[in-house]
């Protein structure tokens, strides 16, 4: 089984406002990362009452998902849960009548990966651009210590900046009217 299939993991991601996509991709590609594709991504997040849950519709990826994690600057330790979904289920619309919809994010999304490691170049619609690093521990054997220092490697290497961390997750961002100018609504600076 593979990180895509139905399953559990932990990963340890970095999320930061970004306004050098072009450098990031010539640099993500410098060091051989495999692109996986360009993906419109429409995430509709329900009402839950522990973590954050949300039905991920892309032309590459269409997950249920379901992750717990701090909402913290720099690197941050996720607990997720996916289940791989088929286009045109009727999922959503049991999810929508069970739960609610408390927000959508719509989003286009380039895929890269090195080894486990995989890094997103988003657009994201009313917030802006953003990088994420994501580096995933498929089935524990590589410890989080080995994760957070991978996550931690490829930060320095894009030369992402303090003050560009983002702490929260978009569903986050857009609640709270977190826009392309202004600072993250968990942002204690």
């Amino acid at each position: 089984m593979t990180w895509r299939d139905n399953m559990a993991h932990q990963n340890v991601e970095i999320k930061a406002r970004c306004d050098g996509q072009d450098r990031i991709r010539e640099l993500l590609l410098a060091r051989e990362a495999v692109f996986k594709g360009v993906d419109r991504q429409i995430d509709t997040y329900f009402n839950v009452s522990s973590g954050r849950l949300k039905l991920r519709e892309g032309n590459i990826e269409n997950f249920l998902i379901h992750y717990s994690r701090e909402d913290k600057g720099g690197p941050k330790l996720s607990q997720v849960a996916l289940y791989k979904n088929v286009p045109g289920s009727p999922l959503k619309d049991l999810l929508v009548k069970a739960l609610g919809v408390l927000v959508v994010v719509d989003k286009r999304r380039e895929i890269y990966f090195i080894d486990n490691v995989k890094f997103h170049l988003d657009q994201v619609v009313n917030l802006g651009d953003f990088v994420e690093i994501e580096a995933i521990d498929a089935d524990g054997s590589l410890g989080l210590d080995r994760i957070q220092r991978q996550c931690q490697t490829y930060r320095d290497l894009l030369r992402i900046k303090d003050c560009n961390l983002v702490s929260c997750s978009y569903s986050d961002m857009l609640l709270s009217g977190s826009g392309p100018d202004k600072r993250d609504p968990y942002d204690k600076r």
